[in-house]
């Protein structure tokens, strides 16, 4: 019935079609589905062939063209086109004019949980009172409206008291409900505030995640520098609370082949973050760690996070890739130029990165990023860039990382 509604010419039905056939994988006819419903004027259609195009579900990716269709949408009200044209916006996809901070403030008035969650991260950056009030409203709010993730980040603060008095009672009630449905507490952390003083009070200002945060030097062969409290303590449990669902062995890439593969050099868990699966504050954390390594978050990999239990580490290596693996994931874009780590947590004990032809060792503490170089200034792979993951001796180690090629790698 529904089909035959569809091919009498229903935007509804075109619709609904669609979605069917998205859950069910079948992703060629949905989009053909959604681009007629989109045709005809039906707003919800045109966001989700959008989404299509913005991720290169079953058709090139074309960020140009989703942004025309998301105006469209957004001109008809939709709250979720304003959305994702901020994450266009942010990450050079075609979107061009100032207006993300406008568009943010509409999906988060429609309670666009997302849009929620990221405006909450946002305020939990900025040194005010009222500012952290706002962070913890709008946790708050985000928590009512279903979203796991805000509901953790608000657990967290009420029982350490970040931004308000301790609330251990509230933060345990939050803690059981989550818990009745399989999710469990975030690992321990204290990120020190390093606020900026020029950051905007009570302003949503998005534009502030691209001003570089200043490196200090540790090392000149290979080139070294740490950023401690580059992520806030929000942003490093958004980071572990997104990939903790997702956690599997980690592999690394077989030199001779390119292929990757489970070794015992390297014996952590890990979930990579393709763009797919991204929201804006997932985006935006990216693009203040790829602003600090002072490169483009269009140059970077898919976003990695990992955890080391006890025993657990990453020997000796080096970031950049053999040919045999650039050949299998797009070479145009060169190879890896620099890569940018960030703690997560605190660790009880171990879990340093070592550069062992230096001598160098930097300590676990949440927030820090460690940035280094893995090619010479004339292309050429620095050898001297080996590097490792040392054993965890105690508790766990919670670490994101970015490795940004030479060129290009993301769609935007």
């Amino acid at each position: 019935m529904l089909r035959h509604h569809a091919e009498g010419g229903s935007a509804d039905a075109l619709h609904q079609l669609a979605a069917a056939l998205v859950a069910r994988h079948q992703h060629e006819e949905a989009l053909a589905l959604h681009r007629r419903a989109a045709d005809a004027g039906h707003e919800r259609s045109q966001v989700e062939y959008a989404r299509m195009l913005m991720y290169g579900i079953a058709t090139a990716a074309d960020p140009q063209l989703a942004a025309q269709w998301l105006l469209r949408a957004e001109a008809a009200g939709n709250p979720v086109a304003s959305y994702l044209l901020v994450v266009l916006a942010l990450g050079d996809g075609g979107v061009h004019d100032a207006r993300f901070n406008q568009r943010l403030l509409a999906a988060v008035q429609a309670n666009y949980p997302p849009a929620v969650r990221a405006a909450a991260i946002h305020f939990g950056r900025k040194a005010s009172a009222a500012d952290q009030v706002r962070c913890l409203q709008l946790l708050e709010r985000g928590a009512g409206l279903g979203d796991a993730v805000c509901a953790r980040l608000l657990a967290e603060r009420l029982l350490h008291g970040e931004g308000c008095t301790p609330q251990p009672e509230a933060a345990r009630e939050i803690l059981q409900q989550l818990a009745r449905h399989g999710i469990g507490p975030l690992p321990a952390l204290a990120v020190p505030q390093l606020h900026a003083p020029d950051t905007l009070e009570g302003a949503l200002a998005l534009d502030e995640v691209l001003r570089p945060a200043t490196a200090q030097p540790r090392c000149e062969r290979p080139r070294v520098m740490t950023i401690d409290g580059l992520l806030s303590a929000d942003e490093c449990r958004l980071l572990i609370a997104c990939a903790e669902p997702n956690l599997a062995r980690s592999r690394t890439v077989d030199p001779r082949t390119g292929q990757p593969q489970s070794l015992e050099i390297r014996t952590s868990e890990d979930a990579s973050f393709d763009p797919i699966l991204e929201d804006l504050a997932l985006r935006l954390v990216q693009i203040r760690m790829a602003t600090a390594a002072r490169m483009p978050l269009a140059n970077a990999e898919h976003l990695t996070v990992l955890r080391y239990r006890p025993g657990q580490e990453y020997r000796p290596h080096r970031d950049y890739r053999p040919p045999g693996s650039l050949e299998l994931d797009q070479p145009q874009a060169g190879n890896r130029q620099r890569t940018i780590c960030v703690y997560l947590n605190e660790v009880e004990a171990g879990g340093e990165t070592e550069f062992p032809l230096p001598g160098l060792r930097i300590a676990p503490s949440p927030g820090r990023a460690v940035i280094f170089e893995n090619l010479l200034p004339d292309g050429r792979p620095d050898v001297d860039s080996l590097h490792a993951g040392l054993p965890v001796e105690r508790g766990e180690k919670w670490l994101a990382t970015l490795w940004l090629r030479q060129g290009r790698y993301r769609a935007y």
